[in-house]
């Protein structure tokens, strides 16, 4: 698909004629914060870099190859994901396309640095365990190189004809691709057992629901505002280009707001957290452990501790631990089937993970041979807890549940956290991808969705529901696609007011629905058995 040629008078034109101080200086300022950034990231990773123990030339080459795939990721899933967010303001012309995309840009760019982090582990559990454990080692590189290419490559593939697909979807898929084969190219050869089925599958029904809920949530709102807001001017489309009255401007803007920012909020932390494997596969020392919780932190973590291993000791009487607990953990993480050894296997780790910890008195003190093994032991025993928690097979009470949650929290905390240059880095690519590739996309969410030009009710009523359904997603942690979401919203506000569909367009976003998942499946997959053999 080429891009369309547009006049002065369509949405896109305005983005060849800006007037006005505030149009000049706008992308300015953007671009100035943009650079600030860059230059406050770069110089945090190198003063990062300097406090750690010297590596090999060659670790610093891939960690910086690693970094620019992920932010390059980033950079796609902006002018992918986040057109969608200024196609209701561009084409109901409360906004010129120039001042909006920069506009979504910057409100992304503020969601990543503000968001949480829960979505961005949420992701990396889905990945193997033992691949995750030895993120370091040549296996762990070839699964982020893998994982990272595979989606972008259908996320540009997608984009290049114009068809808004989700890069969540695509992402998980590829993070599918690499369990199924390490799994495949495993000794044993066990087939699936390398994907965790259960956490793939909560993902797979926000990412399968969350489209559902745009479509019929924002057929109702639409609904509800023609009976209740007698207003006929918010259901009629823009005429000759004039912007909407002022209060039905501020309510679209208000709208391409908070869509950006959710996108930000969500969409960032994918690519966060795998630039944290990333680092911590390279500079463990420095990354691996969060070295800037207080001094209280000990003695929490020792009463958490004795607390989870007083529950796990009274699952496991009878049985006893000889040697190395680890294999019996990671076979459960891996398995998920409780056995004799689960429980006493998990306690005695537990009580090693408190024993470090008591002994080193804080976390930046562990010293720099130990930092890598205690990091694991702390991220299994979490994954270990996570499984046991929903396991019916553990038989847990609703107390000891939550003394292991606990627990658990206190490990996340020392494990999973994001520095604020990765922040900002995850921003800023996503930032610049919003103002760089966004037309695409938007001409078709504005045009072929539906029959009829775009509304300022049905853009209001689309955006309004997509910045809840993603910001509710956010909050539980589960990863939810943009795109999905508020091009299926449009489409019902399209339904709910009888303009009609355009099929074929609906059928190229359902295709590319159905066929995201195996496509990114089977590249990524191949993609991690060929850098395998290469390193």
């Amino acid at each position: 698909m080429t891009d369309h040629a547009v006049s002065a008078t369509h949405p896109l034109g305005a983005a060849r004629s800006p007037k006005g101080l505030l149009a000049k200086a706008g992308p300015l300022v953007a671009f100035g914060i943009l650079l600030a950034g860059t230059v406050y990231a770069i110089m945090a990773l190198v003063s990062d870099l300097e406090g750690a123990p010297s590596a090999g030339g060659m670790i610093y080459l891939l960690l910086g190859l690693a970094l620019l795939i992920a932010l390059g990721f980033e950079f796609v899933n902006g002018f992918h994901d986040t057109a969608n967010a200024v196609a209701t303001v561009i084409y109901t012309h409360s906004m010129p396309a120039h001042m909006a995309v920069i506009w979504s840009g910057f409100f992304n760019f503020l969601g990543v640095l503000l968001s949480t982090g829960a979505v961005a582990f949420g992701i990396i559990s889905l990945l193997p365990v033992e691949l995750i454990l030895q993120v370091g080692s040549n296996a762990g590189f070839a699964m982020v190189f893998a994982l990272l290419i595979a989606a972008i490559i259908w996320n540009l593939g997608t984009w290049y004809y114009g068809i808004p697909n989700s890069s969540s979807h695509a992402l998980i898929g590829s993070i599918i691709g690499v369990g199924l084969m390490n799994q495949l190219m495993a000794a044993n050869g066990s087939g699936t057992s390398g994907v965790d089925w259960d956490q793939a599958l909560g993902v797979g029904k926000s990412l399968l629901f969350s489209p559902l809920a745009g479509f019929f949530f924002a057929a109702l709102l639409l609904l509800a505002a023609k009976a209740f807001i007698k207003v006929p001017a918010l259901y009629k489309p823009p005429v000759d280009g004039a912007p909407p009255p002022l209060w039905i401007r501020a309510l679209l803007i208000f709208t391409c707001t908070g869509v950006s920012f959710a996108h930000g909020s969500n969409d960032g932390q994918k690519g966060m957290g795998l630039i944290m494997l990333i680092l911590i596969g390279t500079v463990p020392t420095t990354y691996a452990l969060n070295h800037a919780l207080p001094a209280s932190y000990v003695q929490e973590f020792q009463k958490a501790s004795i607390d989870a291993a007083k529950v796990i000791n009274a699952k496991g009487v009878g049985y006893s631990v000889m040697g190395n607990p680890r294999p019996a953990v990671t076979v459960y993480v891996a398995q998920h089937a409780v056995n004799e050894g689960t429980f006493p296997s998990l306690a005695v780790l537990v009580s090693q993970i408190s024993d470090q910890v008591q002994q080193y008195g804080s976390l930046d003190k562990v010293p720099s041979t130990q930092v890598g093994n205690t990091r694991n032991d702390m991220y299994l025993a979490s994954e270990a807890i996570r499984l046991l928690m929903r396991d019916k097979g553990a038989e847990l009470s609703k107390d000891e549940i939550a003394t292991l949650n606990s627990y658990k929290k206190a490990l996340d905390t020392g494990t999973k956290f994001i520095p604020t240059w990765v922040k900002v880095a995850v921003a800023i690519a996503l930032g610049l991808g919003t103002m760089v590739g966004w037309k695409r996309i938007v001409v078709t969410v504005g045009e072929k969705i539906g029959k009829t030009h775009l509304t300022y009710g049905q853009g209001a009523s689309a955006e309004l529901v997509a910045m809840g359904l993603i910001t509710a997603a956010d909050h539980y942690g589960l990863p939810v696609s943009t795109t999905h979401v508020l091009s299926s919203g449009v489409a019902g506000t399209m339904a709910a007011n009888g303009s009609g569909l355009q099929m074929s367009t609906l059928r190229s976003m359902a295709l590319a629905w159905v066929l995201t998942l195996p496509a990114a499946i089977a590249l990524s997959g191949s993609l991690f058995a060929l850098f395998r053999y290469i390193f």
